[in-house]
């Protein structure tokens, strides 16, 4: 039987087209979605949308680790690492973290999300000794200065452990909870929030030459089964993020794909995280070869993610992101 899947046309024109429906209780609608299979696709009404589907794209994503949905969130990125491709270093001395921490706190950040572990490309594995060293005394100097909410960014199960025990209260798995087979459970258990996110391969072998029947399709079907694997250990629907991994196993045309039609997602029935920030294709396409100088690119990036509805926004530079959040929302709605 042929599978069909239905990606909502996003608007945020402040003239909303009579009968359309809100966009998963956010800040965007639609009254027309684009109905796909993997043979072709087709433009068709709302209205005919099937009443379980439509009834995950419009309903409002409940609170979560500190969050609310009904305007953008930013994740603010603190790695802890030696070798991450934008900062890698800048924030390894816990007194420089938690400068930072605070900085991206004072700039609007609504969690700060905490890595000890590279996934770049090419990236070798750390240690779990090694990335708990990195990261629980970083997240407990955090906490012991702020309630915002921390992500830990891990795979393993050690590594959230000790993160939760100094303070964090969301765990962000990269590897979509394949890595570790007892990281879920414990998740399940514990009753943390998570984030899912999509990735084709490991670090090391990501990048080499990636291929997809159908690049969204197939995400969206990964996606799926993680979150039904992840429901299936007892982890809440209510309580998962989904994240289509840009530019993790994905080339640029891949990445562009995903990034064009990001609001298929929203029939998970979850909140969507972006993470794009500083990438290569940033760089290839603005002219920027330094990650640093990424800066204008990522936030154009983030814009066009939250006009199809995206929830959260993970930013390195995250004055910058919220400024121009704020000023996006006030020149689409007539309202500052």
């Amino acid at each position: 039987m042929t599978r069909s899947y239905y990606r909502p046309i996003a608007q945020t024109d402040p003239c909303r087209a009579e009968g359309a429906r809100t966009l998963a209780g956010g800040w965007a609608w639609f009254d027309r979605a684009e109905h796909l299979t993997r043979e072709g696709s087709s433009l068709v009404a709302a209205d005919d949308i099937p009443a379980d589907i439509l009834e995950r794209l419009t309903a409002p994503r409940a609170a979560m680790a500190g969050l609310e949905f009904s305007a953008p969130c930013l994740m603010g990125i603190l790695n802890v690492t030696p070798d991450s491709f934008s900062d890698g270093g800048k924030f390894i001395a816990p007194d420089a973290a938690l400068a930072q921490a605070q900085a991206m706190a004072d700039a609007g950040a609504h969690m700060i999300d905490v890595g000890g572990e590279s996934t770049r490309p090419g990236a070798l594995p750390v240690a779990e000794a090694d990335e708990i060293a990195r990261t629980a005394p970083v997240i407990a100097a955090i906490r012991g200065h702020s309630d915002l909410p921390i992500s830990i960014d891990t795979r393993k199960t050690a590594v959230a452990q000790a993160a939760i025990g100094a303070g964090a209260n969301l765990i962000n798995d990269v590897s979509g909870f394949t890595f570790d087979p007892a990281l879920a459970p414990y998740c399940a258990e514990a009753g943390l929030p998570v984030c899912v996110m999509h990735a084709q391969g490991h670090p090391q072998t990501m990048q080499h030459a990636p291929r997809y029947d159908d690049v969204t399709l197939d995400v969206y079907d990964f996606l799926e089964a993680r979150i039904d694997a992840l429901v299936a250990e007892g982890v809440a629907r209510a309580q998962i993020i989904v994240d289509p991994g840009i530019g993790f196993g994905k080339t640029q045309a891949h990445n562009l794909t995903l990034l064009s039609r990001l609001s298929i997602f929203h029939g998970l029935g979850c909140p969507i995280l972006l993470g794009a920030s500083r990438k290569k294709f940033i760089g290839t396409i603005g002219g920027t070869p330094d990650a640093t100088d990424r800066m204008p690119g990522s936030v154009a990036v983030a814009l066009a993610g939250i006009a199809q509805g995206v929830q959260i926004i993970r930013a390195h530079d995250v004055d910058a992101t919220r400024a121009a959040i704020a000023l996006w929302r006030a020149a689409t709605s007539g309202l500052a």
